[in-house]
């Protein structure tokens, strides 16, 4: 029984990419940056052959990596969740999905608007824990929405859980995903909901995106036309818009996520099951917690015997990620163009260095190539 579990540390970047300046982004490199933290540590990882890819010069290279690893290379456009887990999944993207810095059109917005019988407040890049503390006192008295972008293609909807209730507010989003198609298309429509009062308002777990559907054939649809369990874990499902997905498990940050891991580990399904560590990201890389971010990869290497432990004869583990997000870099708190490492551990793997491979799409071929099926997209397997 055939089983590929595959982690994806969120943001997770190890150097820039040869045009990583066109994207702003010169300079950038978020192991680097971590890696000076009095928190970093990451021997286990360091074991497998993290620091022995191309590209890294910190840490302490092994003589012996026991995984066989490379060095990825983006090639889609683009720097964000969407297109960088896309590409894994074996979806090339020719153009970045669209950003909207000076905020989204007005053509957009009444749309948007008449749809919900609702006002808009903000329209522009912000923070999302800022954004409630500037336009929430607003929005509890008037319903207005809070609507705001960031760096990457996201149309966000803030809203109050006593103003306007969960499952209302995904109502909206599903709204606006209707609406922000073509021209407009971007790759995720995020509820936020929020509690508390003014002064003292705070995030809630029951954070919703609402993705494109992807293009073109992935190997999560090849998987599960084949009959093969494809178990998603984070928000793996909602990048997808849940195609391809045989089950999936929501999670509310690394802890939850790699506890889920561990409890798949014990399970019996022969397939994939695909897992996203979103706090890199979103609690670190986004906000410039070097200290944050390196306890947090220090938190998952400790894990990593315990997951090693419990892998199966036919079981490979790979790790990878979908983009950096360096947090040292002051010039800005947006994803960053960078290579992301890729490590693939299993009895039947054989170790080795691959080098620095073209597109993050060989790992959606060789995800393939482990259960015999052909994948229908540019990408070659390593194994």
């Amino acid at each position: 029984m055939k089983r590929i579990f595959l982690i994806v540390l969120d943001s997770f970047g190890i150097g820039e990419m040869e045009d990583a300046e066109s994207y702003g982004d010169k300079g950038t490199n978020t192991l680097l940056s971590v890696s000076g933290s009095p928190e970093f540590a990451m021997p286990n990882m360091g074991k497998l052959g993290l620091f022995n890819l191309d590209g890294v010069t910190c840490g302490e290279k092994t003589a012996s990596p026991t995984a066989r690893i490379a060095r990825m290379k983006e090639a889609s456009r683009g720097k964000d969740t969407t297109i960088g887990h896309w590409e894994i999944a074996g979806v090339l993207s020719e153009k970045p999905l669209p950003t909207y810095p000076n905020g989204f059109p007005k053509e957009v917005l009444d749309m948007f608007s008449a749809a919900t019988g609702r006002g808009v407040l903000c329209n522009q890049p912000y923070s999302g824990t800022e954004v409630i503390q500037v336009y929430g006192d607003e929005h509890v008295k008037t319903g207005k929405l809070i609507v705001y972008t960031s760096a990457d293609s996201v149309f966000q909807i803030a809203a109050h859980e006593d103003v306007v209730p969960v499952d209302t507010l995904y109502e909206y989003c599903r709204q606006a995903r209707e609406i922000l198609q073509g021209e407009h298309g971007v790759g995720r429509v995020i509820a936020r909901p929020f509690t508390g009062t003014s002064g003292n308002y705070t995030r809630t777990p029951r954070r919703h995106d609402f993705s494109l559907l992807p293009p073109s054939v992935t190997m999560l649809d090849q998987l599960k036309d084949a009959g093969k369990a494809v178990i998603s874990v984070g928000k793996i499902k909602d990048i997808f818009a849940g195609r391809g997905i045989t089950e999936a498990v929501y999670t509310k940050g690394n802890e939850e996520g790699i506890a889920q891991t561990l409890h798949f580990l014990e399970k019996d399904f022969e397939g994939l099951c695909f897992v996203n560590l979103v706090d890199y990201d979103m609690l670190y890389g986004h906000r410039n917690d070097v200290d944050g971010y390196a306890r947090a990869l220090a938190f998952f290497d400790r894990k990593l015997p315990e997951i090693l432990d419990r892998l199966r004869e036919e079981d490979i583990l790979m790790i990878t990620a979908d983009h950096g997000c360096d947090p040292g870099y002051k010039v800005s708190t947006d994803h960053s163009r960078e290579h992301t490492p890729f490590l693939m551990y299993g009895r039947s793997v054989t170790p080795g260095n691959l080098g620095t491979r073209e597109t993050f799409a060989d790992i959606g071929a060789t995800v393939l190539s482990w259960f015999g099926i052909r994948p229908q997209f540019a990408g070659t397997s390593m194994l």
